[in-house]
């Protein structure tokens, strides 16, 4: 199930026996699991039916006995059992599992480990449970994610502050939210537009100096910005540190790549294959006349032997923050 299908039925006061929510990415396993906690059973009910346990505390039987108990004063009872994948006799589970109690609700969660589906526990959850996997999301993703958050907010997000946030956070979705919540709560009236100068304002990133503004630098080969964002980052490599800014550089001269091949080179489907929000084609357009497909590769190559270095390979004992001043010097003149 989808996590929209599984808030809907919660809505709509459908419950099911037993929950099993896990994966990589723990916001939306606790946004299922706090629903569930807060909504199902009332203040009052809570008192005398509702559980939280943790794997790590907890054996396979004690769950099942509380699992198993009738709710006093209330239709149902709700046990929440946290950071499951830290119980040691988990696969006990399935005497539970196989014949769940109508009347409870068993929330499982389960992070940051795949379930090994040759357990028997595992098939038997898939199969009985209300089986949802919440995926981490890829680093293309996130700023779109950003931005419809937002929207959901009711402001708008300009897609430069969507990717400047994306790109200091990461694709931690409970820390974005955290950070988007602040900026609403520092802008105020529902409708205005968050932009790069109220992110760097409200939450302290550099709307200047930051991969972002050097990928679009070095995409407009303009020398004297790409050596001055480059210089911030040497003299702040513990900020900045110099394999981030080898990866970023990655991606951004191998979409370009993918450009000068992609024979459909209409906005919807350019931004399609080279995973990016449409509002950036336009950049990449640009850049790849500046770029041909063997400069490309060249500097491609370049990276690699950067990379390299910055490993200490055959010895190399040049300071990160000369590397990074030489890998763009190099990216820019040759």
């Amino acid at each position: 199930m989808t996590y929209e299908q599984i808030i809907g039925d919660l809505k709509n006061k459908v419950y099911k026996p037993v929950y099993f929510l896990w994966g990589d990415e723990p916001y939306y396993i606790d946004l299922v699991s706090s629903f569930i906690a807060g909504n199902v059973l009332s203040e009052a009910e809570q008192s005398f039916n509702q559980t939280t346990l943790y794997g790590k505390d907890s054996e396979a039987a004690q769950v099942s006995d509380l699992a198993r108990r009738f709710p006093m004063m209330a239709s149902h009872q709700v046990v929440v059992l946290k950071e499951a994948q830290d119980m040691k006799s988990f696969g006990e589970l399935i005497h539970y599992v196989e014949k769940p109690q109508p009347s409870t609700l068993l929330v499982i969660s389960y992070k940051y480990k795949k379930p090994d589906k040759r357990q028997k526990i595992f098939k038997v959850l898939e199969k009985k449970a209300v089986w949802f996997e919440s995926k981490k999301m890829y680093d293309n993703q996130v700023p779109g994610w950003i931005a419809a958050y937002a929207s959901k907010q009711k402001y708008n997000m300009e897609p430069k502050a969507a990717a400047l946030l994306a790109e200091f956070l990461g694709s931690d979705l409970s820390k974005i939210v955290n950070e988007v919540e602040k900026l609403t709560v520092a802008i105020g009236k529902q409708g205005e537009t968050i932009t790069p100068v109220l992110v760097e304002k409200h939450i302290g990133f550099s709307k200047d100096f930051n991969q972002f503004e050097l990928q679009d630098a070095l995409g407009k080969r303009d020398v004297l910005k790409a050596m001055r964002i480059i210089n911030y980052f040497a003299e702040n490599d513990k900020k900045y540190p110099f394999p981030l800014t080898i990866i970023s550089l990655y991606y951004f001269f191998s979409k370009l790549l993918l450009f000068h091949y992609t024979k459909d080179k209409s906005k919807q489907n350019l931004a399609a294959t080279l995973k990016v929000n449409p509002f950036f084609v336009k950049d990449y357009e640009a850049a790849a006349k500046r770029y041909s497909a063997a400069k490309l590769v060249e500097i491609i190559s370049l990276l690699r032997v950067y990379d390299m270095r910055s490993k200490g390979y055959e010895g190399n004992t040049t300071p990160s923050r000369e590397l990074t001043r030489e890998l763009i010097f190099k990216i820019l003149h040759t």
